[in-house]
């Protein structure tokens, strides 16, 4: 099951399942089982039997997709956690996640502008998968971890480079309007198997730039949210984006880093292709 979060015709945020290319109006707009993902994820609802009855249906073709999750509590971030990464960044030998959060008013949905702050020349990509958590989880063992993951789906951390440089904390370089994507599903774990078997490919105007596959992952699911909840209470619908490979656009060579109408996908095996278009900020 695919879920989606998108804009109705009057412009209501609704939310709704994607089937071969057909959209089932769950949300406010239509049958109305929760106001949100969120709600839907809180109610223990997510991932569950739905009755697809009577939903109103739109061709997927035509929605205006938001973030597969719209409101998130929290999302926290974590950086250099492929090796290839770690590599060509010089940041190697990491005994601890680093960890960084994003705020939920920069994110936008597929095949939404990436706006380019007119205030960088240094624009950058990171392709990464993002899970969402599906019950409340504090202090969580690594073994079981698993159980407090209600889905996944791609993300496109953009990142402003020179900002994130400036000083030693990289949060103003991950938070400008508009550079969080998210989507264009989220897809319940049970539907997913063993993440680890999953590849995740970032494209730039069509060439691959990053290629890995999950299980490459430094600090792995279990680990990462072992970690997060020995510090943060984390709740249903809560984000964690688990970090990108190797291959940014910084460390990729001349012509790496992003500019006005680069078209950017991050693919995920099972979860679909987030796509963005970057736009000069106006």
């Amino acid at each position: 099951m695919k879920y989606v979060s998108f804009l109705a015709a009057n412009g209501t945020e609704t939310w709704g399942v994607a089937i071969d290319g057909t959209v089932y109006d769950l949300g406010p707009t239509g049958k109305n089982l929760a106001a949100n993902v969120r709600e839907l994820i809180e109610n223990g609802a997510f991932g569950t039997e739905l009755d697809l009855s009577g939903a109103p249906t739109i061709d997927e073709a035509e929605i205006t997709h938001l973030p597969s999750l719209t409101n998130p509590g929290k999302i926290i971030c974590i950086g250099v956690n492929y090796l290839a990464h770690q590599e060509e960044s010089g940041k190697t030998g990491q005994t601890a996640p680093t960890v960084f959060t994003r705020f939920a008013d920069t994110q936008m949905g597929h095949l939404a502008p990436a706006v380019k702050p007119a205030s960088t020349t240094k624009f950058d990509y990171e392709g990464e998968m993002a899970l969402v958590i599906g019950k409340e989880a504090w202090r969580v063992s690594e073994e079981d971890s698993w159980d407090h993951i209600a889905g996944y789906a791609c993300y496109n951390d953009f990142s402003v480079r020179d900002w994130q440089k400036a000083a030693s904390q990289w949060i103003p370089g991950k938070n400008f309007p508009a550079t969080g994507g998210f989507g264009p599903y989220l897809v319940p774990a049970k539907d997913l198997g063993d993440v680890n078997k999953l590849t995740l490919e970032t494209r730039v105007n069509g060439e691959v730039r990053q290629n890995a596959p999950v299980s490459n992952l430094v600090f792995n699911i279990p680990q990462l949210i072992n970690y997060v909840t020995a510090f943060t209470k984390l709740n249903p619908g809560d984000v964690v984006v688990t970090g990108t490979p190797g291959g940014v656009g910084l460390f990729w060579g001349e012509g790496g880093l992003l500019n006005d109408g680069d078209v950017v996908e991050v693919e995920i095996t099972g979860l679909g292709v987030l796509r963005n278009t970057v736009k000069d900020e106006v």
